[in-house]
């Protein structure tokens, strides 16, 4: 059956906030719009849009939640801010969003904006950088974002080792690295190597051993530093079955 209900989220996520409802639920229109004009998804994949894009991305937020609280905590809504901040929050682009008390999340090699775009609806109190070397897809991500009030997110069109993060975050270093695949662990670790400060989260699926194991020699990382989670421990869709959130700390 088509994913293109935004229900398989809330069954996940029964705690979500009528916002961030809202917020998800507008998210299949506007990709399957801009999908019509700009191939960031494939066609035949959007039919389950919610299932591979959005729960996929929302696997890191299960993690954070399950192995990193303090953290989790500091990124969710602060509903006792004022209302001043909450105005800020809705203004795309703010500058105030990225400042140095709070959380700081890169997506590097985000695409059209996944894991990036959902983690920032869920952690409207985290910062959101969406990184990625084609201009067209970073477009896409950044009008999504700005359709839907997320203010707290800013794309760039470039390469992850050349972003100065001090201009975006007032910070040298970001708290957490997010990414989806977008190449063997070997190959992305130094790419973001001294760039935070928490650890990298990182999708992927199938079996990871040898390749971790080569990360490990490649990138002098100890293997305590390394730590998998099976995603269909939290999903239990059968598209789950060999995804894994991979945590460096």
């Amino acid at each position: 059956m088509p994913q293109t209900d935004s229900k398989i989220i809330l069954k996940y996520f029964p705690d979500l906030d009528s916002e961030q409802i809202e917020q998800i639920q507008r998210l299949y229109p506007l990709y399957a719009d801009w999908n019509s004009k700009i191939n960031v998804i494939s066609r035949k994949d959007m039919d389950s849009f919610y299932l591979h894009h959005v729960l996929h991305s929302l696997a890191v937020a299960k993690f954070i939640k399950d192995f990193l609280p303090e953290l989790d905590a500091k990124m969710r809504r602060n509903d006792s801010a004022p209302a001043e901040t909450a105005e800020k929050r809705a203004t795309p682009n703010s500058k105030q969003m990225f400042c140095s008390n709070q959380i700081c999340v890169m997506d590097v090699g985000c695409g059209g904006g996944f894991p990036g775009i959902p983690l920032a609806i869920f952690y409207p109190s985290a910062s959101f950088l969406l990184v990625d070397s084609i201009g067209k897809k970073v477009r896409v991500a950044q009008a999504i974002a700005d359709e839907i009030g997320l203010g707290n997110v800013k794309t760039l069109h470039g390469r992850a080792e050349e972003v100065d993060l001090k201009e975006h975050f007032q910070k040298d270093k970001v708290d957490l690295i997010v990414s989806r695949a977008v190449t063997s662990l070997g190959n992305f670790i130094p790419w973001v190597k001294d760039r935070y400060t928490e650890g990298i989260l990182y999708l992927k699926g199938g079996s990871l051993e040898e390749e971790i194991a080569e990360a490990q020699k490649k990138c002098r990382i100890r293997p305590s530093r390394i730590f998998q989670k099976d995603i269909s421990e939290w999903f239990a869709d059968e598209y789950f079955q060999e995804k894994k959130v991979i945590f460096i700390k």
